[in-house]
This record gives structure tokens, sequence and C-alpha cells, in this order.
């Protein structure tokens, strides 16, 4: 059974901090990428394509985890709680909203297999 969990973590910027916002979500990915369970964890910025005309927040950070507990476990680390008291709380802070989502690839219904640590019993 697939244990991951995917954050979309999407941020609309106050208007002219664009730049800064995009700055200061880089500056927190080298900490995350060493933590053992963060398999990805990437901030993007929404640009002009053709072929992909969707609305959104123009920054996104996507990140895939191990686990819940590894997800839960990052989110209550100092330097994320940090930012975002100082981005998003902060009368002052350079982002205007933030929508944090997690997902699994699991269908609600999958029929796992128990795979525990004990094997097959001997006849």
């Amino acid at each position: 059974m697939s244990q991951k969990i995917y954050c979309i973590a999407s941020f609309k910027p106050k208007p002219g901090r664009e730049d800064a916002v995009f700055r200061a979500l880089q500056a927190l990915e080298p900490n995350a990428h060493r933590e053992d369970a963060c398999l990805h964890y990437t901030v993007t910025r929404q640009i002009d394509n053709p072929f992909a005309q969707g609305t959104s927040y123009p920054i996104v950070f996507h990140e895939v985890w191990a686990n819940r507990a590894a997800f839960e476990a990052h989110c209550q680390r100092r330097e994320i709680r940090e930012f975002f008291a100082t981005h998003l709380e902060a009368e002052d802070g350079d982002i205007e909203d933030a929508n944090v989502c997690v997902y699994t690839d699991e269908p609600a219904d999958f029929d796992a297999p128990n795979l525990g640590t004990a094997g097959p019993k001997e006849a």
C-alpha cells in the first residue's frame, strides 16, 4: 500500500510581491530536501502557455512525502511555521492568500495487501 502524501501549496502574492514570495519559498527548499522522507519539494511559478490556459494562484509548491507522519512533521518545523507567520499571517506579509491541500494516489476502495513483518507460518 502506498503511504505517499502529495501536497500542492498554492500562493497568491500581494501585488508587486511575486518575486519576493518566490525567493522566500525557494529558500525553504534546501532544508526540506535534507529531510529523509522528502521525496520531492519544488516551488514553481506560473508561465503563459497556449496549451495550458487555466487559472490558479501564480506560485505553487509541489511536494511528495514518504508518508503522512513525515509531511506533518515537516509542517511543524520552526522554519515552516515562521514562513507562514511572517509571510501570510502577518498584516505586512507578502502573501495575500494560500491554499494548501494534500492528496493520496490510492483509490478509496483499494484492496491493499498486508505486508506485515511476520512471514507466512510454516506447516
